[in-house]
Parts: structure tokens; sequence; C-alpha cells
């Protein structure tokens, strides 16, 4: 969908709201445009903020993208993974996007994809059933599923990253996001990743990036 220039231009002066909605999963939907961009936003998170969704947005340019073509997306979005990396990195890949919130998969349909060359599949699913069907390997495996401002439990178990590491090609790459907005939010992650993340993934590292904590199975990705 086209939106009106002089939204647009507004949109650099203050926040200018486009859609507003709400599913089962998510009370409060809102698609805004700040500074030019469309972003998805519940009462408490961001969820997406096309190009300046910076906590992969700059994870990108640290990590070496020479050997991926097949993209596992967990938690869609508006499609900010996907946009990034086709218009600021030049990568035109191919993308298998995870979603359990139609409403949310509307939105991303409705406002960009249109704008995007990728090859996009998407699936209104729970993670882990579709990964429990899914016999594809993938070169990267980008994992942002939240609900508004917490991870759900269940996909912070070993076993689901054990599912991830099968569901990676050799050499494959996974990013897990994390919150580390707060000091709490810190102390969590770290927590996480060396009593959790480091016990599946032994060469595990990690970025701090505005906020967020980005997990990696391999060291040897970041340049």
């Amino acid at each position: 969908m086209e939106i009106p220039w002089w939204k647009k231009t507004l949109s650099y002066l203050t926040e200018v709201s486009i859609e507003k909605t709400s599913s089962p999963y998510n009370k409060h939907l809102e698609v805004s445009l700040k500074s030019g961009r469309l972003m998805l936003s519940t009462h408490n998170a961001i969820y997406s903020y096309s190009d300046k969704y910076d906590n992969f947005g700059d994870a990108f340019k640290r990590m070496k993208l020479d050997n991926i073509e097949e993209v596992l997306l967990l938690g869609f979005g508006l499609g900010s993974i996907p946009l990034i990396l086709e218009k600021t990195e030049g990568k035109n890949l191919s993308y298998t996007g995870v979603e359990i919130d139609e409403e949310v998969i509307y939105l991303a349909s409705k406002y960009v994809l249109p704008q995007l060359k990728s090859d996009i599949s998407l699936f209104t699913s729970e993670a882990m059933a579709f990964l429990a069907l899914d016999q594809s390997k993938y070169d990267l495996i980008a994992m942002d599923i939240f609900e508004s401002d917490y991870i759900p439990h269940q996909f912070e178990t070993e076993s689901f990253l054990y599912s991830l590491n099968e569901h990676l090609t050799i050499g494959g790459v996974l990013m897990y996001n994390r919150l580390a907005y707060t000091d709490e939010d810190v102390k969590k992650s770290e927590e996480y990743f060396h009593n959790v993340f480091s016990k599946v993934f032994p060469n595990a590292c990690y970025l701090t990036i505005k906020g967020n904590m980005m997990l990696f199975n391999r060291k040897d990705v970041l340049k």
C-alpha cells in the first residue's frame, strides 16, 4: 500500500498513526510512520521498524553474509529483516517466515511485502509446531519471537535450541534476539546466554546493540 506523501512528510515532525487493530495474540497493534519509516508496535514494544530495526540492522553490518541463501524467520513482524538485507545489504535471498498472528501477516502483506523483490513464503503457525513438521535446513535462522516485551518460556528451553540447530545447514548461523534495555534485562539475558544458550552452542557469542542482546551460535560469523 502506497503511503500518501503528506503523511511521510508529517512523520518527520511527529509520529503518524496509519492503522490500528487487534488480535487474539496482541490486544493492541499499530502501524505508524516515524521519520518516513513504517513501524509496528504494541503498547509495550516495537515489533518492526523498517531499516531502523537496529538490533538486526547493526548486527548484519558486523556479520559475514556471503554464504547465506535460505533464511528462516521466526517472528516476522512487518518484515524488517528481509527489508534490511535487501535494501541495505543488497541481498536477494529466499525467506520462510513463521508468524503466529494472522493480523501481523496481514499488515506485513499490506504495507511492506509489495516493496520487496526477495522470495518470501509466509506461514501462520506456532514456531515449535512449524519446526516439528518442517524438513528444510537454513543458512540463517533469526529467532525474534516476543509476546509484547518478553519471550515465551517454551522458546527459551534447551530443547527448542536443539530443534533450531537441527534446522541449520552445516556452517549455518542462528541469531537469537533478546532484550537488554534495563539492568534486569541485561542480567537475565547474560544468565540465559551462559546457562542455557552456551550449553547447546559451545562456540556462541553475543553482541549488545541498543537495548537488545543478539546471541549467535558461532563466533566466526562476525567480521
